[in-house]
């Protein structure tokens, strides 16, 4: 195991480098943040200070050496806009992004499974027939679409949630949440909702097709054989063997959940990182998109290794070394 994880932070050193070369030419190579950010009427003297104390006086490649340099460190950049380290605005705003991506994780699963259960359980019924048919809703939508008519039906016209902000912010074990609190929990219900329908979509039809292809092997009858229960053989033996493909899937997901949480946070005014990335790219606040882009990607690296301990662990056929 020691060898395979060291193996693995090697290829992701080298995908983070080769990602911030891709990131940094793209975004440095679009647009002048200078135009947006000195005024129009501002002298060429103004003009050139600007640029010298922005670093953009330098060629492109010497920018990405220092910024290389700087991000070995731990700094990548200070924003254009906030005057303030890039990686603290994104870590200022992470936990809101954590908080909302976790709360649809958990929609997702606490409903997309038992779902899944039941329409694999009662194939071709009608049950089977609306949450299937339900579940194509959750994959064809847009995403912002879903996320406004949620906001016509339960702010605008029940008036039963809010429809934009964060809300009431608590403490639970020394950590601020939303959670905390009925008011936050009234604002994040919208916004996790419209964030996990995707997931939910796909965690029904993982499940469902799971328990159609594990009800007719041999175990399954084996233990029915036996004289186990049905609630046994369901929860115990169906579970344990349709549960691998869900948490490999649903860990890929979470990470795109949180990458692409940038609609969802623009639609309903949440204080995220995926605001913060749209107000940035809007005024060419460069090194916060930058510093974005490189925490999601290592973020998606981080899950992707955790995916592959757990997968590892909820079967013991599988050994990591096989992988290498």
């Amino acid at each position: 195991m020691t060898v395979f994880i060291i193996r693995r932070l090697s290829q992701s050193l080298l995908v983070l480098l080769v990602t911030s070369i891709l990131v940094f030419v793209g975004v440095y190579a679009i647009g002048n943040p200078v135009d947006i950010l000195i005024p129009a009427d501002a002298s060429i003297a103004e003009r050139d200070a600007a640029i010298r104390a922005l670093g953009l006086d330098k060629p492109l490649l010497a920018q990405y050496w220092s910024f290389l340099t700087n991000a070995l460190q731990g700094d990548l950049g200070r924003s254009f806009v906030f005057n303030q380290p890039s990686i603290s605005l994104i870590f200022q705003r992470l936990p809101a992004t954590l908080e909302l991506a976790f709360v649809a994780l958990f929609i997702a699963l606490a409903f997309g499974i038992p779902l899944g259960l039941i329409a694999g359980l009662k194939p071709r019924s009608v049950a089977d027939e609306t949450i299937m048919t339900g579940s194509i809703l959750g994959f064809s939508l847009p995403n912002f679409w879903q996320g406004m008519m949620l906001i016509m039906i339960f702010s605008v016209w029940l008036g039963w949630l809010p429809s934009s902000g964060r809300g009431e912010t608590g403490e639970i074990l020394g950590m601020t949440t939303s959670l905390a609190t009925l008011d936050g929990l009234a604002h994040l219900i919208l916004p996790a909702t419209n964030l996990a329908l995707f997931q939910l979509s796909l965690v029904i039809r993982l499940t469902r097709t799971g328990v159609r292809e594990t009800m007719p092997l041999d175990f399954i009858k084996f233990a029915r054989a036996k004289g186990l229960s049905e609630r046994r053989v369901v929860f115990v033996h169906v579970m344990k063997n349709i549960l691998i493909p869900i948490v490999t899937v649903v860990g890929m997901e979470f990470g795109s959940i949180i990458a692409f949480a940038v609609v969802t946070e623009t639609i309903f005014g949440w204080p995220g990182i995926g605001k913060l990335l749209i107000d940035s790219i809007t005024l060419l606040d460069r090194p916060v998109v930058v510093a974005y882009l490189l925490v999601v990607v290592t973020m998606f690296i981080v899950i992707n290794l955790l995916v592959d301990i757990v997968y590892s662990m909820l079967d013991p056929r599988i050994r990591l070394s096989d992988t290498q």
